[in-house]
């Protein structure tokens, strides 16, 4: 029996290495927040340069993962982007298993610890606080970076301490607990449960790691705790799934599947092979100091993560057939209407959500143009064969418009004071484009009235509305460049256009009144071309505000409308 005073030295151990585990972890998500934020741009042409190539995929996957220096964020991510519609799960299956490759980095960063490679660390982090008061953002940056990168080895090194693990007590604790259990299955649950109450394969891995370093957990145990490891990060991509649509669960149950094969097929050798397995690995890394133990977890944490993918990346075709033999297609009761790009789970990836509404905002331009090009059919015969799709586009530019700037409300929250101003320019964007497929809708709308009651616009009238509308898709074919590739050579001309539509509706509305005057047109036709004409001067603003948009975000080159 523990006397009271070994009792609370117990406690005190053990909220000091809960102590060390809680700041492992936040030294992980700095660390991973500022190298997102600060290679934003690369994940985006990474993410870009998706293809049904696997290996390629598996090159993305961890590259991202080492980047944010989470597999499980990166799994989230990839979820986000199969429910978008942008990632078939061809595509996400090599992904999903080169994220677990991108984790092992955290594992071999952890093994390196040592007394000299401490104290550089420690020295990080202090300059990464002071780092941290610069008003330069890349500053910043960098120190949060070097602050994270530092925490975690004070963490580390909290944990290992006398304090923590250092203390008899405690390593007598973990022993009996670990001889209690010590059976493969129950030593892959352990890791399992760990790891899905903490929800990072990292950190547990980095707990495994120093054990194994202190002493306090035997090589032959680790290796199956961190077999477990990799099966409960699956965890949280399977609550990321929840809610999702069939292809979203299908890669959440890849994910979840391939980690189970590979924790099957391995835990299998380990147990049969057992020595030799032990052997290998002491031979790698002989001698008893600290970092060869730890290095031992590392290098089995790898060897792992690649020979899994190895093996099972030919069969990435098996895999997602079983994986819709499992999850059937649903006839859902989903909303009339889904963004095509954008999904909630992005919003952990800002750079990458960005990158989604761009493309998002630029099928609603697609949809608006083609609104305009079909509402002048009805414009000039009162043709009613569009309706239905003008109809359907028109709610679906409604729809994005409302969803992406919820959308956009929630990511501002989370994105640098640069990418503010993009999403400023987004919400001016949205509102613009929405006001063009409302002038198309009322340019349709006036055609049909129109047909109905036997009304015919004169030559000259149509002249004058052809001329404009010429004017107005040379508009958007410029706006289009400058809003997708940053194309600014042609927006001289976009401004020349609005001026010179700004004249032709004065003067086109002048010419009707005169020919009103002369008793060459009839009044009923006024209403309806005086409309068309001010709704096609208002386009232009429109389209002169989408056009300017990214490349002045600060809004000076807006034009009222």
């Amino acid at each position: 029996m523990l006397t009271s005073g070994e009792v609370m030295q117990l406690i005190g151990s053990l909220v000091w290495l809960l102590a060390g585990v809680g700041v492992f972890i936040v030294g992980m998500n700095f660390m991973g927040d500022a190298l997102e934020k600060s290679a934003g741009s690369g994940m985006k042409s990474l993410l870009e340069k998706i293809s049904n190539n696997r290996f390629s995929g598996v090159g993305i996957g961890a590259a991202v993962t080492a980047i944010i220096q989470s597999s499980s964020a990166t799994s989230v991510m990839v979820i986000g982007l199969v429910n978008a519609g942008v990632m078939t799960l061809m595509q996400a299956t090599p992904i999903i298993m080169g994220a677990n490759i991108g984790t092992t980095i955290t594992g071999v960063l952890v093994a390196l610890k040592n007394d000299y490679f401490n104290m550089l660390m420690y020295l990080l982090a202090f300059a990464g606080v002071m780092m941290s008061f610069f008003k330069k953002e890349k500053i910043k940056l960098i120190g949060n970076l070097c602050c994270g990168l530092g925490l975690i080895f004070v963490g580390l090194e909290v944990m290992s301490s006398e304090q923590a693990f250092g203390n008899p007590l405690v390593e007598n604790m973990f022993t009996n607990v670990f001889q209690t259990i010590d059976f493969p299955i129950l030593l892959i649950l352990v890791g399992a449960i760990f790891t899905g109450l903490i929800q990072s394969s990292s950190a547990a891995t980095g707990v495994v790691i120093t054990m194994v370093g202190t002493g306090v957990l035997p090589l032959n145990m680790a290796l199956f705790i961190i077999l477990g490891a990799n099966i409960g990060t699956c965890i949280t991509a399977l609550i990321a799934s929840v809610g999702a649509n069939a292809n979203s669960k299908r890669a959440a149950l890849i994910h979840f599947t391939f980690n189970t094969i590979g924790t099957v097929l391995f835990a299998a050798i380990i147990w049969i092979f057992k020595e030799p397995v032990l052997n290998l690995l002491v031979s790698f890394f002989p001698g008893d100091d600290q970092m060869s133990l730890q290095m031992r977890v590392s290098a089995f944490h790898v060897i792992f993560n690649v020979t899994t993918t190895v093996l099972l990346l030919p069969f990435v075709k098996q895999l997602v057939k079983y994986s819709c033999t499992v999850i059937k297609d649903t006839k859902e009761e989903a909303e009339p209407f889904t963004l095509k790009y954008v999904d909630e789970r992005l919003l952990t990836t800002p750079p990458i959500a960005l990158m989604q509404v761009k493309k998002e905002i630029s099928n609603m331009l697609e949809l608006v143009e083609e609104n305009i090009h079909l509402s002048f059919v009805s414009v000039y015969d009162g043709s009613v064969e569009h309706s239905e799709r003008i109809q359907k586009n028109e709610e679906v530019i409604d729809f994005t418009n409302r969803a992406l700037t919820q959308f956009l409300i929630k990511l501002t929250a989370n994105v640098e004071e640069s990418d503010e101003k993009v999403i400023g320019a987004y919400f001016h964007v949205l509102n613009d484009l929405e006001r063009i497929g409302d002038n198309a809708e009322n340019f349709h709308e006036i055609g049909v009235e129109m047909l109905e009651k036997d009304i015919i616009f004169s030559d000259t009238a149509r002249s004058g509305i052809t001329q404009m509308r010429e004017k107005i898709l040379r508009m958007f074919e410029i706006s289009k460049a400058a809003f997708e590739q940053h194309k600014k050579e042609e927006l001289a001309e976009l401004t020349v256009l609005e001026e010179e539509i700004d004249v032709m509706e004065k003067k086109f509305i002048a010419g009707h009144f005169a020919r009103l005057a002369e008793g060459n047109c009839s009044a009923d036709v006024s209403p309806y071309y005086s409309s068309i004409i001010s709704g096609l001067e208002r386009v232009a603003d429109h389209l002169v505000n989408v056009g300017f948009s990214i490349v002045d975000p600060t809004g000076s080159q807006k034009v009222d409308s």
